[in-house]
């Protein structure tokens, strides 16, 4: 099995979360990102960092996502793309995107994306909880 990461935009703690369970069950995770990111090193953690330019890694997710693949994002545009292409995706709160859910989630996200731009509110998605009780055993380096 694999599981896809958008790490430009997945908080860490679901990141940690993630990966410490690839080591459990013994996956790959595979974080694709814009820009240079750190990750743990450990050979079951791979990262790509795609060209920047507009939704590079989501192209490289997009083309190389494949069905019975996971994929862990918080962008709804994206999610719909891997839905339609029959990947698994999850937010980072562990929320499916699924075929059922698209319409309601892309309506509520172009919503949102309205009334910030006519400045009627302002912010995004609430800061993920710490999940964890104890600190992380992974160790992060910079790649």
């Amino acid at each position: 099995m694999r599981v896809w990461i958008d790490a430009d935009a997945c908080p860490r703690a679901a990141k940690d979360l993630v990966v410490k369970f690839a080591l459990k069950r013994q996956f790959e995770v595979v974080l694709v990102a814009g820009q240079p990111q750190i990750k743990p090193g450990l050979s079951l953690v791979k990262l790509i960092v795609v060209p920047s330019g507009p939704d590079a890694a989501d192209d490289y997710l997009v083309e190389h996502a494949v069905p019975g693949e996971l994929v862990i994002c918080s962008d709804v545009p994206l999610a719909d793309r891997l839905v339609k292409n029959g990947v698994t995706v999850l937010d980072p709160r562990g929320k499916e995107f699924d075929a059922q859910n698209m319409g309601d989630r892309l309506a509520v996200r172009n919503l949102f994306t309205d009334l910030r731009e006519q400045g009627q509110m302002s912010g995004g998605q609430r800061p993920l909880a710490n999940v964890r009780s104890k600190r992380s055993p992974i160790r992060w380096t910079v790649s």
